[in-house]
């Protein structure tokens, strides 16, 4: 069997450790992660692929259990002399051990290397235990249009607002920048087409998810594939799992539960994405038009729980 997952954010690499344990205990079973690059920064002259990062470290057991990010042990010397120097942006960031990722994806990428090669590279060292592909090996970046002191309004990068504002601005909208003359990552259109079922993460629905479907003909490969599509909540009683999703729905007019992400995702009947939605029990009276709803346990508290929800997830597809 074949397992494509769609996945970003922190919610996505803890939900793929899930996935992969299921994996491991079938037979003849592989998993693919068709991961967002819409975080994706160039600071301090490195180029930051925060998502593919947050996966690759998690499901190396090399991130940080404390801050769910960055690697697990580090130091911040590199951090603490840039600020000395007053170098800009002071708001982000970059660990001793992590500025190594970061300068061995620069240099591969200004050698030639597509993103999803310098991505295979990288994954060598941490032994993942999945194929890790990044939506797109175009430069495809979110960005979040907010007031403007003056008036009128401005875009700024996600990091911007997500890292050193904690998105307390009120976006108006969010912008894939890139996103519409960009293409699949390598392999990733041949993962949907193969993949025997795909599987929706409880990732951030607008800056995780919606990046990926936005890149030129994933949305519409996934709606064609022959797999059926279950996705899982990452709302549970009106609120966020983990972040800060709520702000980012609001933007949209789409209402912080269960039910709203699902009708925002849609049904393959009406040209949306789901087959299947799982929801908490707490959640159970849900309904998403033209969606199979599951109600399980969604709170991903261990690898054990997390393992029992994505055996939840393949029953439903």
């Amino acid at each position: 069997m074949h397992i494509v997952v769609l996945a970003g954010g922190i919610g996505g690499a803890r939900f793929l450790t899930g996935v992969r344990a299921v994996a491991n205990a079938l037979p003849d079973t592989t998993v693919t992660a068709i991961v967002n690059v819409g975080d994706d920064v160039t600071m301090h002259g490195l180029r930051i692929c925060p998502d593919l990062d947050s996966v690759m470290y998690t499901l190396a057991g090399a991130a940080d259990p404390e801050r769910g990010w960055g690697r697990v042990g580090e130091t911040w010397v590199i951090k603490d002399e840039l600020a000395k120097y007053g170098a800009e942006p002071t708001w982000f960031g970059l660990g001793d051990q992590d500025i190594a990722t970061h300068l061995v994806r620069t240099r591969m990428l200004a050698a030639g290397n597509p993103l999803s090669t310098v991505t295979a590279a990288l994954c060598d060292r941490w032994v993942t235990g999945i194929t890790m592909l990044p939506a797109s090996d175009d430069r495809v970046e979110t960005h979040v249009v907010v007031a403007a002191d003056a008036g009128g309004s401005k875009a700024i990068h996600f990091q911007e607002w997500w890292v050193r504002h904690r998105a307390a601005l009120p976006a108006e909208r969010f912008v894939f920048v890139g996103a519409e003359s960009s293409k699949p990552g390598a392999g990733v259109l041949d993962a949907i087409a193969s993949a025997d079922v795909i599987l929706v993460a409880p990732s951030n629905p607008v800056v995780s998810i919606a990046p990926i479907l936005a890149i030129g003909g994933i949305r519409d490969a996934l709606i064609g594939a022959s797999a059926k599509i279950i996705g899982i909540s990452p709302i549970i009683e009106s609120a966020p799992v983990r972040g800060m999703a709520d702000k980012c729905l609001a933007a949209l007019h789409v209402p912080c539960t269960a039910a709203g992400v699902g009708a925002l995702y849609g049904s393959r009947k009406a040209d949306g994405l789901l087959d299947a939605w799982l929801v908490d029990t707490t959640d159970a009276a849900t309904t998403v038009e033209g969606v199979t709803v599951v109600a399980t346990p969604l709170w991903m508290t261990d690898e054990t729980a997390t393992a029992s929800m994505v055996r939840t997830a393949l029953a439903a597809g």
